[in-house]
């Protein structure tokens, strides 16, 4: 069966796949959405003898029905090559009372790499299919780990060009170093005075000025984008979900049939989406349980059916999750008003707005796939210490939200169910929050020399997406405004 894709806020015109991954956000604004959910079928013991690409090749193979095959098989195999440090792709390890799935072995060390490994490929893939000769623009907004995947993903890719945007101040100095030394003739970075959020809408602006894209169109370009509004780069993500049950039932932590929670650390909502969507293919879940960090406006929304970005926008160690406006969440949205695109629009237009909307009470009941948990900068840090004095494992500020809030998350409810916590980021990624938390006499150290330290108390080798930024020259030094978005975006094209 064809799966086709609809806009969250159109009049339910259905494209396909490659469509729907080469335009990113559509014309209405709103996300690409199946018109279904396609059931796994596969037997689960079947899957637990599979390695990750045959995984991948699955569950993509349902979702993208219009790509072929031998397509989809060359995407795989570019994809899920030796960029990844270890052939599992993504181990998933038990440490104390519970398993954490490794996201984080590609090439920028962070599980945006699981996605924008493949995302490349697949848009010329669909470019090809569609009979596409522009240039296809990727234009991004991250709040630390997007950027640099993307980057990284697409840079001297023929017939595509990349811009990202991210917030001045916003990011790790890590994070930072790894965009702006990127290399690639077809590579941009621009810092933005402003947070996540800002960027995110200035983003989503171009995406809908009509007459900055038919500008564009008239030079030989065209939008498409790297985030995980793009069905492409969620799609993959599913895979995973179900390579992390796979090795659950292998080890014999489970039986096949048996369900499991999954713990993520959550800002934009892609990757708890794409969890959700493994659970609606047929992947035995009990809970999703969404950890924010002291933003935690998905964690006010799930407890009370209100969504409200009206608050303090606060700077935390864990930057990916200092969001406000979580995107994702829209598909979500229009699943819970019962596929109503007007309901939807509805929502989406209070939110920028008033900033505020509220679900009705049949609306609420549709989340309860969904239980919210919290951990602020204290329990945060708190976490990477207890997880490394009780199990000699470093986790980075990310997971350990994630880490903190299944911890109190079992204290409260003493649910006992075999959970998988999703670790996004390689704890080399935030030497500094990770080593000042472990011990206060590193604060006083150097980023660099606190990367040497990591590695001695860790014992895990420096990954090669650190060492390889270490000298490397700064080549992307823009800065903006964030009404000088569009600026930058014209100077770097030469419209």
């Amino acid at each position: 069966m064809e799966i086709r894709y609809k806009s969250t806020r159109g009049d339910g015109t259905l494209i396909s796949a490659s469509q729907a991954v080469l335009q990113g956000l559509a014309p209405d604004g709103g996300l690409y959405v199946p018109d279904s959910i396609p059931a796994l079928e596969t037997p689960l013991e079947a899957l637990a003898e599979m390695e990750y690409k045959q995984i991948a090749f699955l569950v993509m193979s349902k979702f993208l029905s219009d790509y072929t095959e031998e397509e989809l098989r060359e995407c795989v195999e570019k994809a899920y090559d030796s960029k990844f440090d270890t052939g599992l792709i993504a181990p998933v390890v038990k440490k104390g009372q519970a398993h954490y799935m490794e996201l984080f072995h590609g090439a920028t060390i962070a599980f945006k790499d699981m996605a924008l490994s493949i995302l490349p490929h697949l848009l010329t893939t669909a470019a090809r299919k569609n009979q596409i000769t522009d240039e296809i623009v990727i234009l991004t907004a991250t709040s630390g780990d997007t950027g640099k995947a993307a980057l990284a993903g697409f840079a001297d890719v023929p017939g595509t060009r990349i811009i990202v945007f991210y917030p001045k101040g916003g990011v790790s100095r890590i994070q930072e170093l790894q965009m702006i030394t990127q290399k690639g003739d077809n590579t941009f970075v621009a810092g933005v005075h402003g947070n996540f959020d800002d960027a995110q809408t200035g983003v989503k602006k171009m995406f809908g000025d009509q007459a900055l894209k038919d500008e564009l169109a008239g030079k030989g370009f065209r939008f498409s984008s790297a985030n995980s509004i793009n069905i492409g780069r969620l799609v993959p993500q599913v895979a995973y979900y179900v390579w992390a049950y796979s090795r659950l039932v292998k080890e014999g932590t489970i039986k096949a049939g048996e369900k499991i929670n999954f713990v993520v650390p959550t800002g934009n909502f892609g990757n708890i989406l794409a969890g959700y969507y493994a659970k609606l293919m047929g992947i035995p879940v009990n809970k999703l349980v969404c950890a924010s960090n002291d933003n935690k406006v998905l964690y006010d929304f799930f407890k009370t059916g209100i969504y409200n970005r009206n608050r303090e926008f606060i700077l935390t160690s864990s930057p990916s999750m200092d969001i406000l406006i979580s995107s994702n969440l829209e598909r979500l949205i229009y699943k819970v008003c019962g596929h109503s695109a007007e309901q939807n629009r509805q929502y989406m237009a209070d939110l920028n707005q008033k900033g505020v909307y509220t679900l009705n009470i049949n609306q609420i009941a549709g989340l309860t796939d969904f239980v919210p948990g919290y951990a602020d900068e204290a329990a945060c840090a708190e976490e990477i210490r207890t997880v490394y004095e009780e199990c000699g494992y470093i986790i980075d500020p990310h997971t350990s939200v994630a880490s903190a809030v299944y911890r109190n998350y079992r204290k409260e409810t003493g649910d006992e169910t075999p959970a998988v916590i999703v670790s996004t980021a390689s704890p080399y990624k935030f030497s500094r929050s990770v080593m000042t938390a472990i011990d206060s006499k590193y604060s006083e150290m150097e980023d660099f020399a606190l990367i040497s330290e990591l590695n001695k108390v860790s014992g895990v080798p420096v990954p090669a997406a650190i060492r390889e930024i270490m000298d490397a020259a700064i080549r992307h030094d823009h800065v903006c405004e964030i009404d000088g978005m569009v600026q930058e975006v014209r100077g770097f094209l030469g419209v």
